[in-house]
């Protein structure tokens, strides 16, 4: 850290941090950050993200980290071989634990539970898990029990389903046109069937069926009615990135937006020194009570179960050759 992010950090505790690959030089830098992090973080079981999923969204990369496949690839194998395409990805996402785990980062904005949708933009592509509901459900559920076994907590993403976004929403607002009878027997199930899960990411899209101006992330009819409801999900509720361009507001206005919508945290992931302080200074006023869903999900002390790294990582890259 910077002396003038350890200054705002000292005098605007956040509630945790989440790093990216500009974060990350190598393993004894990324503990030593890690280590930093926690002791300007706003409670003792800070949550540290990261968005590790493999493929195209791997903050950690080589040399110094394992490389691993994308959804796709297990998406592939399960069409051939469903129960080794499952033990694949729980071997996948416990590597990935460990990774993590050795570096002071306790949660993973991982499994993506996104449908993939032909047609739709690529920004989640390969990232799903299958075009199926059923499929989507089994391979998620594996990649979540498989964090949470390596002592990591899962974020499964972008409730209530990013898959038929026809833009980026990092680069602008997408609007999915759907009926509501039809999102509920498809986006929406994978998130209900997965709803006892300890965390859950918004997206960044309007869902006109339920709210033609506002998207997930600040809409109050899409979080209470939908998340909340419909779903079932009672977790911690993450919003996505407050400075992508599917907001029109200033990341501190979209922080208030998100929150006051029913988003547990609001998440700023780019933006300058000054852009930092505006989202701290305008949320500050914002305090938890003693007992609440942050604090129970992040105080849990989980241990991560011994693994033999190496023999898993190739019999990973085994199984899965040739699906790539």
């Amino acid at each position: 850290m910077s002396a003038d992010e350890k200054a705002l950090f000292q005098e605007y505790r956040p509630f945790g941090f989440i790093l990216f690959q500009r974060n990350c030089d190598n393993p004894a830098q990324v503990r030593a950050l890690t280590d930093q992090m926690r002791e300007y973080a706003a409670n003792d079981d800070a949550p540290i993200l990261i968005d590790q999923e493999g493929g195209r969204v791997a903050r950690l990369r080589p040399p110094h980290w394992k490389k691993y496949p994308a959804a796709r690839t297990y998406s592939l194998l399960y069409e051939d071989n469903p129960d080794l395409a499952t033990a694949a990805v729980q071997v996948h996402s416990s590597l990935m634990a460990s990774d993590l785990v050795n570096l002071g980062i306790n949660v993973d904005c991982y499994p993506v539970v996104d449908i993939f949708y032909d047609g739709a933009d690529k920004v989640v592509g390969d990232r799903a898990y299958g075009d199926r509901t059923t499929k989507v459900t089994v391979l998620a559920r594996a990649a979540a029990e498989g964090m949470i076994a390596g002592g990591v907590v899962p974020v499964m993403k972008h409730i209530p389903g990013h898959g038929r976004a026809d833009v980026d929403s990092h680069l602008s607002l997408p609007v999915v046109d759907a009926p509501i009878e039809e999102l509920k027997k498809t986006d929406f199930v994978p998130f209900h069937d997965l709803n006892d899960l300890p965390c859950a990411m918004t997206a960044h899209v309007i869902y006109s069926a339920v709210d033609k101006k506002k998207c997930a992330t600040i809409s109050k009819k899409v979080i209470k009615n939908i998340i909340r409801k419909e779903i079932g999900f009672n977790g911690v509720l993450f919003s996505d990135d407050l400075s992508m361009k599917a907001l029109s507001e200033s990341p501190a206005q979209n922080a208030l937006d998100a929150l006051a919508a029913g988003c547990d945290l609001a998440l700023h992931c780019n933006g300058s020194l000054d852009e930092r302080r505006a989202v701290l200074e305008s949320t500050t006023h914002l305090k938890l009570d003693k007992e609440n869903r942050l604090s129970g999900t992040f105080r849990q002390k989980r241990s991560p179960r011994d693994i033999d790294n190496e023999k898993l990582y190739a019999w990973l890259l085994d199984v899965t050759k040739g699906y790539e």
